[in-house]
């Protein structure tokens, strides 16, 4: 059985060919505002719920014989939302706030085969260390942060800027592979990952 990653994140699809899985790609376009009221959590997951819901609608699951992988990752500092930047100016906002502090980075997964769907939010805590207006102004220009949440990648540049993290280290980077590898353990039994491993279907 074939596994779709609902996905047009370059860093999500290198994660997954890391870990060992084949799959095939195909991209969604979904809303992705956050609605009034509507907590990080909430976000994260609706989101990912709502792009594996677009590409089963667009025949993508192969009439229901495909798993659908879908996720959505945001960066949350003092309950706030930070998705990716408009412009420059609003890169250099974002990361005067998470200068020198603790911030929550939350990814929804979701995984769905046919009617059966299986979800989760990881949430991993990122620690940036003081920014100078400087290294602000570097990192700015070197053009790394336009398309991120939060406005950094730490599998970049900025991972200069950054001391410790708790929690998983791919969901920073926008896919929680050992999440996804447990929520497709749990919908489709064993998933195509490596040679040693039973193949999915």
């Amino acid at each position: 059985m074939r596994l779709i990653l609902a996905s047009a994140s370059p860093r999500r699809a290198e994660l997954l060919r890391a870990a060992g899985f084949d799959f095939d790609v195909r991209i969604t376009d979904v809303d992705e505002a956050p609605r009034a009221g509507e907590s990080p959590r909430e976000y994260v997951s609706r989101v990912a719920r709502e792009k594996g819901a677009a590409a089963a609608e667009a025949g993508h699951d192969g009439g229901g014989d495909a798993v659908i992988l879908a996720a959505d990752t945001t960066v949350v500092v003092d309950g706030d939302i930070l998705g990716k930047p408009i412009d420059d100016d609003d890169a250099r906002r974002m990361l005067a706030r998470l200068s020198g502090r603790a911030h929550e980075v939350l990814t929804g997964v979701s995984v769905r085969l046919g009617a059966d769907e299986q979800a989760a939010v990881e949430s991993t805590v990122v620690w940036f260390k003081p920014l100078t207006n400087q290294e602000i102004a570097w990192y700015v220009a070197s053009g790394e942060c336009r398309d991120k949440a939060g406005a950094y990648a730490i599998q970049g540049l900025a991972s200069r800027f950054i001391p410790r993290i708790d929690g998983s280290y791919s969901n920073v980077v926008g896919l929680p592979v050992a999440t996804v590898h447990r929520l497709l353990a749990g919908i489709g039994g064993a998933v195509r990952k490596s040679a040693e491993v039973s193949k999915f279907g």
